[in-house]
């Protein structure tokens, strides 16, 4: 396809963040939002970015957005997510935290937390509550990815395999239609399944960019979870997954009973 000057920025910018959004690249350009929406419009169009609300992103089919890149990407809700996920786990307990941006995000609210026992495969998190003296940290052994400080391979997964926790706090890369949770890298998986496998109370928390995207290697289903935390769920499909599998979902914009 044919792209303009100003789109050839914008896929670059996408490329580089992750994400763009209509307002932002407005004041930019010095252009309305309506001429954006079709630069948009046409880069989704010719299948070089995928539309979101507000914006859109560059899909990664088979290669991740960068680690900075990520946490910049729906930053205020990824917060709120955490919130709500460190909120329904209760002192003197004992959880695993996995790789991610928003398992980061629930990492930092549980600072308020006494008594806690956090078993991780991320330094990112293992390095900011360990100052804490009321939370034990215990890190996992294996390859360290520079990229993101996440802890993977066969040694992760034997490490991870000694415990079994009350709760697991667990990320994805995308949540497919049908259900399916899928990420990027298979080692990282491998620990993820792991996790799961051990825990007696599995929270997703996964922000509503993630069912925009695909990855190709699956981690497992959500009727694998107990608890799905996001900001909103605007797929059906998803939705009633949940609900056939008896899984809670917790919607951070929408006002809970």
């Amino acid at each position: 396809m044919f792209l303009s000057g100003r789109q050839t920025e914008i896929l670059e910018i996408a490329k580089a963040e992750g994400r763009v959004l209509v307002e932002e690249l407005a004041l930019r350009f010095s252009v309305t939002p309506q001429t954006i929406r079709k630069d948009l419009n046409d880069l989704c169009d010719g299948r070089v970015l995928s539309r979101v609300h507000g914006g859109a992103i560059f899909p990664g089919g088979t290669e991740n957005v960068k680690y900075e890149a990520r946490r910049s990407i729906a930053a205020p809700e990824k917060q709120a997510i955490g919130r709500a996920a460190a909120g329904l786990i209760p002192n003197n307990t004992s959880l695993f935290i996995n790789i991610g941006t928003t398992t980061e995000a629930v990492g930092e609210a549980l600072l308020g937390h006494h008594e806690l026992m956090v078993i991780t495969n991320n330094i990112n998190v293992a390095n900011k509550l360990r100052i804490f003296p009321s939370i034990e940290v215990v890190i996992a052994g294996g390859v360290v990815r520079g990229s993101d400080g996440g802890i993977v391979g066969e040694a992760a997964v034997d490490f991870i395999k000694q415990f079994k926790v009350d709760y697991a706090i667990i990320g994805t890369s995308a949540v497919d239609s049908d259900g399916a949770l899928l990420d990027f890298d298979f080692r990282e998986v491998k620990v993820a399944q792991a996790i799961i496998a051990n825990a007696r109370h599995v929270i997703l928390v996964a922000d509503s960019t993630k069912f925009e995207r695909t990855a190709p290697v699956r981690i497992g289903h959500l009727s694998q979870v107990h608890t799905f935390v996001t900001d909103e769920c605007r797929v059906e499909s998803v939705r009633a997954a949940a609900a056939e599998h008896g899984v809670r979902l917790l919607e951070t914009s929408r006002r809970q009973n």
